[in-house]
């Protein structure tokens, strides 16, 4: 059973920068990917980037492109979300997610497992 903690949310200024660390146990055999959903406040969760655990392909939401950076440590079990140029609006409950590799179900949030979130808040 896939288990995945999230670490690091917490206050920045916009413009600013944060990391968010997500740790993962469990995870299974094959090809399958780890990424991040956030739910803003009063707001329906949304996608954010996810990252292929072997190749290391990436994939973002055009809201967040060219300002986040997810990556992957294989050898910690551990996925990271650098968010820099951050803006009041990415303001969220972020959540690590674990699951296939066909970008349109992360799209639509159909993904087997999640983490508890931590929250991020961007002041202006």
């Amino acid at each position: 059973q896939v288990h995945l903690v999230e670490s690091g949310g917490g206050l920045a200024q916009a413009g600013g920068s944060l990391r968010v660390s997500c740790a993962a146990s469990g995870l299974p055999f094959g090809r399958f990917a780890v990424g991040w959903f956030r739910q803003p406040p009063g707001k329906e969760r949304e996608f954010v980037a996810a990252i292929t655990w072997s190749g290391g392909i990436t994939y973002y939401s055009d809201s967040v492109k060219g300002r986040f950076i997810i990556s992957r440590d294989t050898a910690k079990n551990t996925v990271y979300l650098q968010m820099n140029s951050l803006k009041p609006e990415d303001t969220a409950v972020y959540h690590c997610a674990a699951g296939g590799v066909e970008w349109g179900s992360w799209r639509q949030g159909s993904v087997g497992s999640w983490g508890q979130g931590t929250q991020v808040t961007v002041s202006s």
